[in-house]
């Protein structure tokens, strides 16, 4: 590398560009490889393979060099698991050519919250692979409301920090695919999540108390949350989603306790949804909270047949049950909707029912055209302040 620096400003760009485009950078190429086919994992999906990867995790994280941990070709079986840091490694990849499969007893994993999570890590990607949990059996075991457990997130990353999850698929997950707890610096790219469009709490997606994470050029089909954003998100970029089946992208829900952090510095942009619950929403129950929402842009949307393509939601009671029936205390304010056009499967396809202590103000319309079964659809405001800009189509209520 040193003959290379060496060269004119130019050159140097050309080189760095080629190294970008090959995927190769100093620490992957020097990177110590670590097969977990050495630490005992079998590739038959049939063969408890967990003890195999903990150790691969260990060797992996107690170097002092940069490592990879590579998962070849195969179905490994593997039960919950917790890696955990303070590594010396300072970047781990976890390089998976293989698909990781849960057990078959769906209280195996069902009684845990996680069935692979990371904590306290630092430098980790994830480049690749499949992720099988399973989740069919006890979808079907809540269905017929007998006591079931609740299930586990398939792939969550608590207090961490500089992460990349690339190329990987998630299928079935027993509750929330993917989650980003307490984390900063977190890209996530060209991820396939895959869940029935009846599969209960199949959130794809969920971020809360981080800041800078990207969700790039990503396909969500579940039964949940496209992708939720909980209290505690800052500075969240998403691009190029695709959703449905699912409910949509949705802020919250919010107000769940007095002292929520804040949501804001959200953009949404070039994303797609196809016979979705919801497209853009914002969400919190009828209660006190000191929490917020502000500075959220949602820009360039196409909306197919989806039930509630604009939505602000500030009665937030799933099934009508058990509603606390007081008066949100969430803030949302700078809220602005550009670009977003498309067809609404019900009349009303813009609804911003917000709280009446706390009234949404600066919300923005900004050439927005939706229809309801090729005719004028309907707009329905309720303690809202905003202006509209452009078209906008149905006509604005605010």
């Amino acid at each position: 590398m040193s003959n290379i620096m060496k060269l004119s400003s130019p050159f140097q760009g050309i080189i760095l560009i080629l190294f970008v485009m090959l995927g190769i950078n100093s620490a992957s190429a020097a990177a110590t490889k670590i097969n977990v086919l050495a630490f005992g994992a079998k590739p038959n999906g049939k063969t408890d393979s967990t003890k195999a990867f903990l150790e691969a995790w260990n060797a992996a994280c107690g170097s002092a060099d940069s490592t990879m941990i590579y998962v070849p070709k195969g179905r490994y079986l593997l039960g919950s698991m917790a890696f955990e840091g303070d590594c010396k490694s300072p970047q781990i990849t976890i390089r998976i050519d293989g698909t990781l499969v849960a057990p078959g007893d769906y209280s195996v994993l069902g009684k845990s919250a996680n069935w692979l999570s990371f904590e306290g890590v630092s430098g980790v990607s994830i480049i690749g692979g499949a992720l099988d949990a399973k989740g069919p059996a006890l979808w079907a075991c809540k269905a017929s409301h007998t006591n079931c457990p609740s299930g586990a997130t398939t792939l969550s990353f608590t207090n961490s920090n500089n992460i990349r999850i690339n190329g990987l698929t998630s299928l079935n997950s027993q509750m929330f695919h993917i989650v980003i707890n307490g984390c900063q610096n977190v890209h996530i790219q060209e991820v396939k999540i895959i869940a029935a469009g009846n599969s209960p709490n199949t959130d794809g997606i969920h971020v809360q108390l981080s800041t800078n994470v990207e969700i790039i050029n990503c396909s969500i089909k579940t039964g949940d949350d496209c992708i939720s954003i909980g209290p505690g998100t800052k500075s969240l970029w998403i691009e190029r989603v695709t959703c449905g089946p699912g409910h949509g992208i949705s802020i919250g829900s919010l107000a769940r306790d007095l002292k929520e952090e804040g949501v804001q510095n959200i953009t949404v942009r070039k994303t797609i949804f196809s016979g979705t619950q919801n497209g853009l929403r914002i969400k919190s129950w009828a209660r006190p909270s000191n929490g917020f929402v502000q500075g959220v842009r949602f820009i360039n949307s196409v909306m197919r047949n989806v039930q509630n393509p604009i939505v602000i939601d500030q009665n937030y009671c799933p099934h009508n049950l058990n509603c606390p029936g007081q008066v949100s205390g969430i803030k949302i304010r700078d809220i602005l909707y550009k670009n977003i056009r498309g067809t609404s499967s019900t009349p009303i396809a813009i609804k911003f029912d917000c709280s009446a202590k706390q009234p949404c103000t600066g919300i923005r319309l900004q050439n927005v055209n939706l229809t309801y079964l090729e005719k004028a659809a309907q707009s329905s405001c309720s303690n809202v302040v905003g202006k509209a800009f452009d078209l906008v189509r149905p006509n604005s209520c605010l």
